[in-house]
């Protein structure tokens, strides 16, 4: 038998696979999708526009540069400057990726090698976890603390915190990267400015590369600083990670970025080229005009304002039904804390089901019982510590507000399996 590399021969299903899988085959159709991040509406109609009109020339249905069309390029470095307090070369400090995540993999391959150690804060986005041991890398966790969340308690994702003591003992003379993400996946939190402070003062003193993950940086309900624009120290040695399919509510196009200090961002854009030679040309050109158009149309800030909108009209749900969760800083995903919930003594569970942590039955329950999807988060720690996030699920809000309350009608007929406390 041909036996696959290490690296992809796990037979265990990922959590997007199950979820999905699992509502395509659940008995109330249609079913409420709030598991994936996918938004459940198209992008603005200035976006859809500028989609529309690149198919007409002809250098923009051929090869994009490798570093990305210089159109786009020019955007991002123009849109960034004001949070990075400083102008961004265009042709040396950006690079143009096919979405958020091959960008990052592109600078794991640039700059891990067999045995390198990278710090992750846990929960973390999973596909962190693949893409750093792609290339033969460790990966090593330093824990967010949840503060208690008890019955009808409110928590902000604020309280979720760094331990620094615990991140100092983490590093070894094998670290090479730790790897932050803000605002946060799947808790919403938007870490400090003295989170940030700390976290990249320890990078210069270790002389370690920060991977700054803000795919949700236009989604900020808090006041925020970039790790880039702190001091000229950290900005040396931080690669900030865009996203224009969260940007602009397309995350199928496939568009990201990274920006970062031009002796790195060479090295990322020679991996970048291996991995996929260049992203997709016409969509570049779209989010190129969008950028140009969100920057003067009002776009980002009643952006701001409709996300939050959908937060608040979701969470309402859970503040009825006194089910803790915790108000997200940032982005679009609400973690709630469903240990209340009892399920029936005889319930079905199948077998791959049952056999993951409780978070998993959770989901297939409230997919099969009530139709609504949600993502079970303990797939963003790590086996032995799944115990500390079992008892809740991460919903994303970003669907239409008629999804969304009728996802809360829904979710109501859990009140049968509320367990006094």
């Amino acid at each position: 038998m041909i036996k696959p590399a290490k690296r992809v021969a796990t037979q265990r299903q990922d959590v997007w696979s199950f979820v999905n899988e699992a509502a395509a085959k659940a008995p109330i159709q249609p079913i409420i999708n709030m598991g994936q991040g996918f938004f459940g509406y198209n992008p603005p109609d200035f976006v859809i526009k500028a989609a529309k009109s690149v198919f007409d020339h002809v250098h923009c249905n051929q090869y994009a540069p490798t570093k990305g069309r210089p159109t786009l390029k020019a955007a991002i470095a123009k849109s960034y400057a004001a949070s990075f307090g400083r102008a961004i070369n265009p042709e040396t400090e950006v690079v143009v990726t096919t979405g958020a995540n091959e960008g990052m993999l592109s600078a794991f391959f640039t700059f891990l090698e067999p045995g390198d150690e990278v710090i992750v804060f846990e929960p973390f986005f999973d596909q962190y976890i693949s893409n750093i041991q792609m290339p033969g890398a460790k990966v090593v966790v330093v824990k967010l603390h949840a503060p208690p969340m008890v019955a009808k308690h409110i928590v902000s994702s604020a309280e979720w915190t760094v331990n620094f003591d615990e991140l100092k003992r983490a590093i070894t003379k094998n670290t090479k990267m730790i790897v932050l993400n803000t605002p946060h996946n799947p808790l919403g939190k938007v870490f400090s400015a003295m989170e940030l402070e700390q976290i990249g003062q320890i990078c210069v003193e270790n002389n370690l590369i920060l991977l700054s993950d803000e795919v949700y940086d236009h989604l900020l309900y808090v006041d925020s600083v970039r790790p880039a624009a702190l001091h000229r120290e950290i900005a040396e040695r931080t690669l900030t990670v865009g996203s224009a399919g969260k940007m602009f509510y397309a995350t199928g196009w496939r568009v990201g970025w990274l920006i970062g200090p031009a002796n790195l961002i060479k090295h990322v854009a020679a991996a970048h080229t291996r991995i996929c030679y260049s992203s997709v040309s016409p969509l570049q050109e779209a989010v190129a005009l969008s950028l140009n158009q969100a920057d003067t149309n009002g776009f980002f800030d009643q952006a701001v304002v409709d996300m939050l909108s959908k937060v608040k009209r979701f969470t309402a749900v859970f503040d009825e039904l006194s089910i803790p969760y915790t108000r997200p800083e940032g982005g679009y995903f609400v973690v709630a804390n469903l240990k209340k919930i009892q399920f029936p003594d005889d319930y079905f569970f199948p077998p791959h089901v049952a056999a993951r942590p409780r978070d998993f039955r959770l989901s297939y329950f409230l997919m099969n019982e009530v139709g609504v999807a949600a993502v079970p988060p303990s797939e963003f720690y790590l086996n032995e510590d799944a115990h500390l996030i079992e008892d809740c699920l991460r919903f994303s809000v970003c669907k239409t507000d008629e999804d969304l309350e009728e996802a809360k009608r829904r979710l109501r007929g859990l009140s049968q399996y509320i367990r006094a406390q």
